[in-house]
């Protein structure tokens, strides 16, 4: 009877795997044509050069008909009519690819990138963000108030991978390094010991995660390692599976001093040899501090076998930036108002 009880489990897991994955196909499918009923709404708005103000009765006239006419559909009010043609003529000069990215986001998720963000290349990025690591609405809602785009798209990432990694390794390592990380999620207002900031950051490990990028899983902070009668320890320790490297994070509450590089590139030889498994790639170091000097990075990492990178972070926005974001949540409760009026 065990045996068969055994067996009968392994069934059900395989038939509830089964479903749940179909579900999943299913909803994409379904969100995916809904998208595309939006886009061809917002299509044939847009023909009609339709403009809130002298447009507003046709648009309301055809909210109410097309509710009536489809009373078990939601969706067809006159502000998501508006939003319809808003999202075509957003996304209309964009390429296939990208257009092919929006259709696979949520209309919440759409809605939101069209209200936050004004450029179709700052779209892209975080459309394919949102398609890659799987983001909540919420999640992409706070990565767009950090202006994650700006951070790992124009500020340059300083390491020295070209030197250090072959070619097949050499562009995915470069994607998982950003040149600003945001830790605002820590809720840190002023500075604090390097042990407490790791103590944060393995407390709110997840969000961590999601702000490192796809693929990495966490190995443990303080990983000991040893050499002769001395132990070391590894600030953050995780495992990047795109790359099949172990990637060690060093924390420093300070500014880059040089001497930081000299310590990851001990550590990384101590990974590769004590820790790393023969079909793993090389073991890649990140040195992330408060702040860098780009000319003393460079120099630092001339030079070096190991690949190494450094980044800084954000502990929380500046006073400026939120202003910013003040002013333009105002501004977008205004305009929500105004739509509702017409």
């Amino acid at each position: 009877m065990s045996v068969q009880e055994n067996h009968y489990k392994d069934i059900f897991r395989e038939l509830v795997l089964e479903i749940k994955s179909t579900r999943i196909t299913v909803a994409r499918r379904v969100n995916t044509t809904m998208i595309q009923l939006y886009w061809n709404i917002g299509k044939r708005l847009s023909e009609e050069d339709l403009q809130k103000g002298y447009g507003s009765s046709v648009v309301k006239r055809l909210s109410s008909d097309l509710q009536q006419e489809f009373p078990e559909t939601t969706g067809f009010s006159s502000r998501n009519l508006w939003n319809m043609k808003k999202f075509y003529e957003f996304y209309r000069l964009a390429d296939e690819k990208l257009q092919h990215s929006v259709a696979l986001l949520p209309w919440s998720h759409n809605l939101l990138i069209m209200s936050k963000i004004e450029t179709i290349e700052e779209a892209r990025f975080y459309v394919e963000q949102v398609v890659e690591n799987g983001w909540s609405r919420d999640i992409l809602l706070n990565f767009i108030k950090a202006d994650t785009y700006r951070h790992t798209k124009i500020l340059p990432k300083q390491h020295n991978f070209h030197e250090t990694l072959p070619e097949h390794l050499l562009l995915q390592a470069d994607e998982i390094l950003k040149s600003t990380y945001n830790l605002e999620f820590l809720g840190l207002s002023q500075p604090i010991k390097e042990r407490e900031l790791e103590k944060r950051l393995v407390e709110k490990i997840k969000l961590f995660l999601l702000e490192l990028g796809t693929s990495f899983s966490f190995i443990g902070n303080q990983y000991r390692l040893a050499l002769g009668s001395k132990d070391y320890s590894v600030d953050l320790l995780f495992f990047n599976r795109k790359l099949r490297s172990l990637v060690a994070i060093d924390l420093k509450i300070g500014s880059f001093e040089p001497e930081y590089i000299g310590k990851m590139n001990f550590y990384l030889g101590l990974l590769d040899d004590q820790v790393k498994q023969n079909d793993e790639n090389p073991s890649i170091g990140i040195v992330l501090c408060a702040d860098k000097n780009q000319v003393e990075v460079e120099v630092a990492l001339r030079d070096l076998k190991k690949p190494i990178g450094v980044a800084d972070y954000n502990l929380q926005f500046p006073e400026k930036q939120i202003k910013e974001l003040i002013h333009r949540e105002i501004n977008n409760t205004e305009n929500d108002n105004s739509d509702e009026l017409n």
